[in-house]
């Protein structure tokens, strides 16, 4: 039985590649060189720079996010946009059914008109704001071919 465990060759460790990369270069950059070469690997947000600089030699295709900050905080704006229109149709509905609950016919026939006006003006601005909306996709969130 030792014989066995003589014979036997116990590997502990990483197991070796099949392919290693032994061949190693390097290149120096001056100062404007190294800035446009950080923003680029900072763009692919690859999580090696090595593996960026093969990809960047062997022409691989690069994956940059461009995050536009402007879209963003429009989106985030017309979504907070969104959910006081969905509060207004909420207080809407209330507001009628007190009003037919504590108003005669003709007074509560009154304020609905009144209520009916500013309704009018909201659904215009809802429409501005849709028109605007597709105006900013078609300027800054379509891609471009």
């Amino acid at each position: 039985m030792d014989n066995q465990k003589k014979n036997q060759i116990i590997r502990s460790g990483r197991k070796p590649k099949h392919d290693p990369a032994k061949h190693r270069y390097s290149i120096s950059l001056n100062a404007t060189e190294n800035e446009r070469f950080l923003s680029l690997f900072e763009k692919s947000e690859m999580k090696v720079m090595a593996h960026f600089i093969t990809a960047c030699i062997f022409e691989k295709t690069i994956k940059t996010v461009r995050i536009d900050m402007n879209a963003v905080e429009y989106h985030t704006r017309l979504t907070n946009l969104y959910g006081q229109f969905r509060a207004v149709g909420v207080n809407y509905n209330q507001i009628v059914k007190i009003l037919y609950r504590n108003f005669s016919e003709k007074k509560a026939a009154a304020y609905l008109f009144k209520l009916e006006k500013e309704t009018t003006e909201l659904a215009e601005l809802s429409r501005k704001i849709i028109d605007l909306t597709l105006e900013f996709q078609k300027k800054y969130l379509e891609k471009e071919d």
